[in-house]
């Protein structure tokens, strides 16, 4: 289910719909809410609400001015770290969680969080040292997902499926956790269990569109260009043709890849520009 995202003004008109009901009067003290607004609620309740429910960019502004009105408050600066790492800015979120680091504040959960700034910023020995430094006993499911996600980076696929397995186990919502695995099975070349993996990924969460790309990808690889049959509607088949197009091109299955994209132009509800320039290139020999 989709998060409702709360905008500033939402959260104002919030904090003055709850001053309203308390009937007082606002002190000078009351008016020291990070971004000028008003200290209705308790800063640490206008986090959690930001945390939870504020678009990420939005949450980052609101903790950037937090941290600079109270730059003592650690978890200011975990929030902000937090929000950093969901609007995509890896890079400053590991800033920000080593400075709680080097505050002596970090817990196991900033551990994690930090594991996974650092590896989406592409330091992969830093991520893993972060992991590390996680007793065994403290186990999530975002550690373990980091985890396997690790050790498919230093290609040690027994630690990888081990992770991958706990990881499943321990989410109601295990379709990406499927997804991963199968990428990784696919990339050992173990491609029966690869494509095993993306149907139960499917089964969890039938809009998982990414499962039905990686798919189709990996039965083509193996020679299979039929499309399998999974929920997908006109666009996605449209798309999920254009893969298998490009893949059997790619192999130099040039008369099936012709065949495959013009399915894709004629299955798309619009006109599929790709798929057409794909198609005449590959018609006068330029290639895909």
């Amino acid at each position: 289910m989709q998060s409702t995202k709360f905008t500033f003004h939402a959260i104002f008109l919030l904090s003055a719909s709850l001053l309203a009901g308390c009937g007082g009067n606002i002190s000078d003290a009351d008016r020291a809410l990070p971004g000028g607004s008003l200290n209705v609620l308790d800063a640490t309740g206008i986090s959690e609400i930001m945390l939870d429910f504020a678009d990420p960019d939005e949450a980052v502004i609101y903790f950037r001015s937090a941290v600079a009105q109270s730059p003592d408050r650690i978890d200011f600066r975990r929030g902000l770290a937090i929000s950093l790492v969901r609007s995509g800015q890896h890079a400053e979120a590991v800033l920000i969680y080593e400075t709680i680091q080097e505050a002596g504040e970090l817990t196991n959960e900033d551990r994690i969080g930090m594991a996974g700034a650092y590896i989406r910023n592409g330091g992969w020995a830093e991520g893993e040292a972060a992991l590390n430094a996680i007793p065994p006993t403290f186990e999530t499911y975002d550690r373990y997902r980091l985890e396997a996600i690790v050790a498919d980076h230093n290609e040690e696929w027994t630690k990888a499926d081990s992770f991958y397995d706990i990881a499943r186990g321990l989410t109601t919502t295990p379709a990406n956790t499927l997804n991963n695995w199968g990428f990784s099975k696919r990339i050992r070349g173990e491609m029966q269990d690869a494509e095993n993996l993306f149907r139960q990924a499917l089964r969890a969460d039938p809009s998982l569109f990414r499962a039905k790309v990686n798919l189709v990808q990996t039965r083509a690889l193996r020679g299979e260009y039929q499309l399998p049959v999974i929920p997908m509607n006109d666009e996605e088949r449209a798309l999920l043709y254009y893969e298998a197009a490009k893949v059997a091109v790619h192999k130099g299955d040039r008369d099936i890849g012709r065949g495959l994209l013009q399915e894709a132009i004629d299955s798309h509800p619009r006109h599929f520009a790709a798929a057409v320039d794909a198609l005449n290139a590959l018609t006068s020999s330029v290639g895909l």
